[in-house]
Order: structure tokens, then C-alpha cells, then sequence
């Protein structure tokens, strides 16, 4: 009988249907790499989200594993090329978490440019700061998208209400520009000088380079905002800092980090900007239909051999 671990915790209904499929599990959170080395030549199958790093010691260690499940869409926490030259599959759960991805990076948007958290907390201190606070509207603004899978194009639905031009840099949207019609491929160079919000929805580079550095915040414009729900390491956050005090942006919203959890980071007081803890597809309903994805996926390739959105 196979025999699954889930490391990270998420909804239970990724257990229950593991059981239902007479499959083994045992759900152990909050593992240390070497606590898991001990254990992992037990495992046929492992489930994580994103706090477990399945790194190469533990892969190595992983003597009768035969496939990894992330519940999530992105697999920066597990080395999949050690993965792949061990046969063990990798699979992730894209669109699980599309919508509440997209919605997070839609209320970070809303949220800088009302300042909705300054508001926020300064009202509960009974400082009634009405005078010093000035919003701006979302309404015919630009906003550039860069990446537009599942969760840049649901973005650009979410905000077809508000009347926007949308600019798009995404290297597979030239293929697909018939189904959108209302947004237009661009330049990474145009998007960013023409932007008034500039959302970032795409993969980390393959050598792990920002995607936008000082020179790019030079080019665009001062009233321009920033909103990262991506990775953590698409913005150079030194440069993101340097950009805001010396006004070359009006501001910035980011949800992930280059270190995480982010205990200290140069971000960390700057008011110009809204930081939340990597929280973009945590929601009720994201995590049944991730959990709930990523046990079919496992137990269907345990089972049966077929395989799902491996990577």
C-alpha cells in the first residue's frame, strides 16, 4: 500500500481523500530538513505547499519516493532538477489558487493607492488624519501586466470595470492575442514607461536575476506604483527601496519576498510601501481546491501510473 506524506499544513481534505484511496498518510508539520531526511525513505509520495524546502538532501534521502505534489502553482521550494535525475515526478496545481492570487494583487492595488493601511491605522489611534490623506483612482490608469498566465489574465478581468488600458509583456500572449482582444502586447521597456501600476505575474528568471533594477525606475513614471504577488526575487528590493525615497515611484505593494519568512528586510518601516506575509492565495476556498487537487493528482499517479500537471 502506498504511503504519503503531507509536510506543510493544509485542508484536511487532502487526507481524507488519500484515505479514501486506502493510500497511507501521515501529515508531520513543521519538519526540520534532517528530521525529514530520517523519515522520507518511508514516503512514496510527499505533499508540501510552501514553507517545507525539499532540497536535495532531502531528495537524495528519499530512497522510494516517486512523486512530490506541491499545492500551489510554484515550485521554487523543491529542487526539481535533482527531482527529475532521480525519476521522481513533480507536480503543482495551477489555477487552484488563480483567483485568489489575482484578487490579493487587485487589493493591493486598491489598498496603495488609497493608502488604505495608513488610513487604517491611524484612525484606530484616533488621529484623524483626513487633510493628509490623498488617494488616486484606478479608473482610466494604465496598468501593465507582466506574465499573463493564469492569474495575469484573471487580473485583467478583474479590473475591466474601471475602464483601463492594459499593457501586457508576456512571451506567449502573441499566440494567444485573439482571446484578448482588450490588452496589448508590449515591450518589457514600453510597459514599464508607460504603466501607472505595474503588476508582476510571471516566474522567477532562470539565473535568479531581478526583472527590474534603479535603471528601469528611472524610466518610469514618478507617479507610478509597484505590485509584486509573484516571487520574491523578481524585485530587487534595495532598488525598490532606493526607487521610493528618492520619489522615482509613488509606491509599492509586495507580498513576497527574496527571504522568507521575512523577519528583517529593507522594506521593512518604508511608508511608501504595503508589505503582506506571502498571503496571496490564502483563502478559505483556495486551499480545499489545492489540497484537494494535488491528493487526485498523487493518488492517481500512485495508483495508476497517470500523470497530472507535472513539471
Amino acid at each position: 500500500m502506498p504511503k504519503v506524506l503531507i509536510s506543510d499544513a493544509m485542508n484536511n481534505i487532502a487526507q481524507k481523500i488519500f484515505e479514501k484511496n486506502n493510500i497511507n498518510v501521515d501529515v508531520k508539520t513543521g519538519l526540520s530538513e534532517e528530521e525529514i531526511i530520517k523519515i522520507i525513505p518511508e514516503y512514496n509520495g510527499m505533499v508540501v505547499r510552501s514553507a517545507t524546502k525539499v532540497t536535495k538532501n532531502i531528495i537524495e534521502a528519499a530512497k522510494n519516493l516517486k512523486v512530490i505534489g506541491r499545492a500551489g502553482a510554484g515550485v521554487d521550494n523543491i529542487d526539481v532538477v535533482t527531482a527529475k535525475e532521480k525519476n521522481i515526478i513533480v507536480m503543482n496545481t495551477p489555477g487552484g489558487n488563480t483567483n485568489a492570487t489575482a484578487e490579493h494583487a487587485f487589493a493591493l492595488i486598491m489598498s496603495v493607492l488609497r493608502k488604505t493601511p495608513f488610513a487604517n491605522e491611524t484612525t484606530h489611534k484616533g488621529q484623524w488624519e483626513k487633510k493628509n490623506i490623498k488617494g488616486t483612482e484606478l479608473s482610466k490608469k494604465t496598468l501593465g501586466i507582466v506574465g499573463f498566465g493564469n492569474v495575469g489574465v484573471r487580473l485583467s478581468h478583474l479590473v475591466k470595470g474601471f475602464d483601463m488600458k492594459i499593457l501586457v509583456n508576456s512571451k506567449s500572449l502573441s499566440s494567444r492575442k485573439k482571446d484578448f482582444p482588450n490588452v496589448n502586447d508590449v515591450s518589457f521597456e514600453e510597459l514599464i514607461s508607460k504603466s501607472d501600476i505595474i503588476s508582476f505575474h510571471c516566474k522567477s528568471t532562470a539565473d535568479g536575476k531581478p526583472l527590474i533594477t534603479k535603471e528601469h525606475y528611472k524610466k518610469m513614471k514618478p507617479t507610478a506604483y509597484i505590485i509584486n504577488a509573484a516571487r520574491g526575487n523578481i524585485v530587487d528590493e534595495s532598488d525598490l527601496n532606493d526607487a521610493l525615497n528618492e520619489n522615482l515611484i509613488a509606491g509599492a505593494a509586495v507580498d513576497v519576498f527574496s527571504k522568507e519568512p521575512a523577519k528583517e528586510n529593507i522594506l521593512f518601516n518604508n511608508p511608501k510601501a504595503i508589505l503582506t506575509p506571502h498571503i496571496a492565495a490564502s483563502t478559505s476556498e483556495a486551499s480545499i481546491v489545492v489540497a484537494e487537487m494535488v491528493a487526485n493528482q498523487i493518488s492517481d499517479f500512485l495508483l495508476s501510473g497517470k500523470k497530472l500537471n507535472t513539471v
